[in-house]
C-alpha cells in the first residue's frame, strides 16, 4: 500500500505542477510561481513598466501578493484584501483576529492562508467568505503549497508553522491528513517534488517527508537555520541559510553538491532562491542579488542594491525583478545582472513581487500596494 501511495503522489505532484503552470498564463496564484517554488514567471515583464495604480492594505507590513482570476490578493495586519487587478479598486476584505504575514495560495477558486495566531483559512476567492478553518499550535508565516491531481477531491494543502509542524490538510474539508514534526520553527513554504515535501526549518535541517503519509525520508544538515523556502529543479534542492550560504542538495543521494557563501556573502539570506536555466539567484541582507552557476556553485555576478534584500527575486524570461529595503524596485538582466529599470517608491520593501500577464505587483512595509504595467 505504501508503494502504491508513493507512486500515486509522484504522479499527482507532477500533474499539480503542470496544472499550476497552465493556470499561471494569466496570473501568479501562488508564492514562487508553482509547487517547486522556482520563482519563475510564465511570461515576460512589461517592456517599459509604468505605475498603473496603488491601493492600501492595512497600516503595517503585508504579505507577498498573488494574482489570480483578475484579482490581487494581499494579507495584512488586519485581514485579507482583494483588489481588482485592472484598476486597484477594492473587491472585498476579510477581517481577521491576527495579522496575515503568509502569502496566500489561490487554488480552485479558494484562497488558503495562515495567520499569526495559528489560524489557517480557506476562503472563497470571489467574495472572501470563510469556507473552513483549521488551527495550528503557533503562528504561520509561510505560504501554503499543494499537491494533487486533476480531481479537486484529491488535492492536499501543505503548510508549516512555528509549532515545528508541517501539516497536510484535505483541500475541500480542512480535515487533517497527516502531521510531521521537526526540531524547530518552520518559517517558509514546503516545495513539492515527485512524492516528497521539501522544506527547511530553524533546526538547521532541510527536511524531506513523504507526501503520502508525512513520514520523514531524510534530514540534511545545511549548517544554520533556514528562514526561507527551498527551490527544487531537476532533482536538486536549493536553500539558503542564516549564516550566508546557498546550499545545493541532490535529492536522490541526499548529498550536498556545493555551498556558495563565505567571503562572497557578507550577510544572512532571508529570501528564497530562484532557479532559471543554469542560474540560481539569491538575495541577501548584504545588499546584493547573487547569481550562481547551478553546476559549480561559483559566482556569476552580483547586483548591488542600496539596502537589505529580503524579497525573493522573480525571473521573467531574460529579466529578474526584485525589491529592496532601499525603497526601490529593480529589473536586471538574467545574463549579467546589468540594470534595465528601477523605480523609487521611497519606503522599504521586503515582500516578494507577483508577476502576471503584462502586470507585476509589489507591496511596501507600510501596507501600500503598487501595480506596474506596460506603457
Amino acid at each position: 500500500m505504501r508503494e502504491v501511495l508513493t507512486n500515486l503522489f509522484a504522479t499527482v505532484a507532477l500533474l499539480a505542477g503542470l496544472a499550476v503552470a497552465a493556470g499561471d498564463a494569466e496570473g501568479w496564484p501562488c508564492f514562487r510561481g508553482g509547487p517547486q517554488l522556482n520563482g519563475v514567471a510564465p511570461g515576460p515583464l512589461p517592456g517599459t513598466p509604468r505605475l498603473s495604480w496603488t491601493a492600501r492594505a492595512g497600516r503595517g507590513p503585508v504579505s507577498a501578493p498573488v494574482v489570480a482570476n483578475g484579482l490581487v490578493f494581499v494579507g495584512s495586519d488586519d485581514g485579507v484584501y482583494a483588489f481588482k487587478s485592472a484598476d486597484g479598486k477594492p473587491a472585498w476584505k476579510l477581517d481577521t483576529a491576527a495579522a496575515i504575514e503568509a502569502p496566500p495560495l489561490v487554488l480552485d477558486g479558494t484562497i488558503f492562508v495562515g495567520a499569526t495566531d495559528g489560524t489557517f483559512y480557506a476562503l472563497d476567492a470571489a467574495q472572501g467568505a470563510v469556507r473552513w478553518k483549521s488551527q495550528a499550535g503557533d503562528k504561520i508565516t509561510g505560504s501554503a503549497n499543494w499537491a494533487g491531481g486533476p480531481d479537486p477531491d484529491s488535492r492536499r494543502i501543505l503548510f508549516g508553522s512555528h509549532d515545528s509542524t508541517l501539516r497536510c490538510l484535505d483541500a475541500a474539508t480542512g480535515a487533517t491528513v497527516w502531521e510531521s514534526r521537526t526540531g524547530s520553527y518552520i518559517n517558509g513554504t514546503p516545495a513539492v517534488w515527485q512524492d516528497l515535501a521539501v522544506f527547511g526549518a530553524c533546526d538547521g535541517q532541510l527536511h524531506l517527508v513523504a507526501l503520502a503519509d508525512g513520514k520523514s525520508v531524510a534530514d540534511i544538515a545545511v549548517g544554520s537555520y533556514v528562514p526561507g523556502s527551498p527551490a527544487v529543479a531537476d532533482g536538486v534542492a536549493y536553500c539558503v541559510q542564516f549564516e550566508g550560504e546557498l546550499v545545493a542538495v541532490d535529492m536522490a543521494t541526499r548529498a550536498i553538491l556545493w555551498r556558495y557563501g563565505g567571503q562572497d556573502v557578507a550577510g544572512p539570506f532571508f529570501s528564497s532562491p530562484a532557479v532559471a536555466g543554469d542560474t540560481v539567484l539569491a538575495a541577501s541582507r548584504d545588499h546584493k542579488l547573487h547569481a550562481v552557476d547551478r553546476r559549480t556553485g561559483k559566482a556569476l555576478w552580483t547586483f548591488p542594491a542600496r539596502g537589505e534584500i529580503d524579497a525573493s527575486p522573480v525571473v521573467c524570461g531574460d529579466r529578474v525583478v526584485f525589491s529592496s529595503a532601499d525603497g526601490r524596485v529593480y529589473i536586471v538582466k538574467l545574463a549579467d545582472g546589468s540594470r534595465v529599470w528601477s523605480y523609487e517608491i521611497g519606503t522599504a520593501l521586503s515582500a516578494t513581487p507577483a508577476v502576471a500577464r503584462n502586470l507585476f505587483v509589489v507591496v511596501d512595509d507600510d501596507g501600500r500596494v503598487y501595480a506596474f504595467s506596460a506603457k
